[in-house]
């Protein structure tokens, strides 16, 4: 039987982005799918020594995308879209795939049906069209130094305007290539495709039915490769690991150490390559550029974080209960599924005093509760391989794809 050739968009706005792509075209069976993935250049290292082709991907930087975020700006612009349906165009012309995946390259979803490729996107629940969407107040420059109740309230009125200017550019791309509408709905824009596949907890979300089109493919954890002995997790006593990843700002961790060394905790931390200066830490507590997240936190007592999918994925796949230290959108919905599961708290990256964090990890820590949470998700994840999800979809649309042709 004939492979079907796979080819996966990673697009480079931050790395879970391009690590989620990564883990399934590596998991994908060689035995059935020719796999290609698409990456921005600067991820190079992180894609060394594939057993398949790794190609350049043109993708708005980091720094741009986190700049965006940080003034609730629309992520994507006109033309930016424009050149990225070209650089689409050129790829899948090039690679002839049967199936394209992709993760939050929004412009798959124009390109992909302009060449009529059936088109997975690897997305999150809380941005599901099926699923009310909550409106909670990100982080802005002036957030911290105004009152939250007030700020909150003028944002869920003029939220739902917001999120029509967000999804303008990509109106405005899917009118100049005569595709219909999304009816200015961001959480369509951010998710369409033949089929969605959502990377979470299905527990988290009871709101949200699988259905012909979407589906639970379930967490997907990575974590860099690490070379050289993991000494460190050894020891006595609870352990928290702390990282805020490659978008979150590593200054809290600067509060956080003190606190978690005074309970008693040993601490292992990850700055994602960013400068960190703490006073004075205690031997037990240790530093690193990055650190094997999911290895990591199988020892682990509680996970600290920027509240985003990446890292909570680690802790809950775990069982260990997390405190997310949010400012984006998407790191708020996040949090928001797990603190209302009982799995973790949730602390505005603005309102993260030294008494805030304190009173959060001693409640983490302190009530067992948190943690028999955590394992009771642990304990009930999706039942099927990640893998074995996405190849019954790709197959599925592929055959779709070949009665539509007939």
């Amino acid at each position: 039987m004939k492979k079907l050739k796979v080819l996966f968009f990673a697009e480079g706005a931050t790395l879970a982005h391009v690590a989620r792509p990564l883990t399934l075209a590596k998991e994908l069976d060689a035995q059935q799918f020719d796999v290609v993935l698409c990456r921005p250049a600067e991820y190079a290292k992180l894609t060394s020594g594939l057993p398949f082709p790794v190609l350049d991907l043109e993708c708005q930087d980091g720094d741009t995308f986190a700049h965006k975020l940080e003034h609730g700006s629309p992520l994507y612009d006109f033309p930016t879209l424009c050149r990225y349906v070209d650089a689409d165009l050129a790829l899948i012309d090039q690679e002839k795939p049967d199936v394209v995946v992709g993760d939050f390259r929004l412009s798959l979803s124009v390109s992909a049906r302009l060449r009529s490729i059936p088109y997975i996107a690897i997305c999150d629940a809380y941005w599901s069209p099926e699923r009310q969407l909550s409106t909670p107040l990100p982080v802005f420059g002036f957030t911290r130094y105004s009152p939250i109740p007030l700020i909150e309230f003028l944002f869920h009125r003029i939220a739902p305007l917001a999120f029509r200017l967000h999804a303008l550019p990509l109106e405005r791309l899917r009118s100049k290539f005569n595709l219909p509408s999304l009816g200015y709905d961001l959480r369509r824009c951010y998710t369409d495709a033949d089929q969605r596949l959502f990377a979470n907890f299905p527990a988290l979300f009871p709101d949200v039915s699988a259905h012909k089109g979407a589906e639970f493919i379930g967490p997907i954890a990575w974590s860099p490769d690490f070379d050289g002995e993991m000494d460190f997790l050894s020891g006595t006593g609870p352990l928290a690991y702390v990282t805020m990843g490659s978008s979150g700002n590593p200054q809290v961790i600067e509060d956080i150490a003190p606190i978690l060394e005074g309970i008693g905790s040993r601490v292992l931390i990850a700055t994602a390559g960013k400068p960190l200066f703490l006073k004075d830490p205690k031997p037990t507590t240790q530093i690193f550029n990055y650190l094997p997240g999911s290895v990591v936190c199988r020892h682990a007592t509680l996970v600290i974080c920027n509240g985003g999918s990446p890292t909570t994925n680690q802790a809950l796949t775990n069982g260990i209960p997390v405190l997310g230290i949010a400012r984006n959108m998407d790191q708020f919905l996040n949090m928001e599924t797990i603190v209302n599961f009982g799995a973790g708290l949730l602390v505005r990256a603005d309102r993260a005093t030294p008494t805030r964090l304190r009173q959060a990890i001693e409640k983490l820590m302190g009530d067992p509760k948190f943690t028999l949470r955590a394992k009771n998700l642990a304990d009930n994840q999706y039942g099927e391989h990640v893998s074995l999800t996405l190849a019954k979809h790709i197959k599925a649309l592929c055959v779709r794809s070949l009665s539509q042709l007939q």
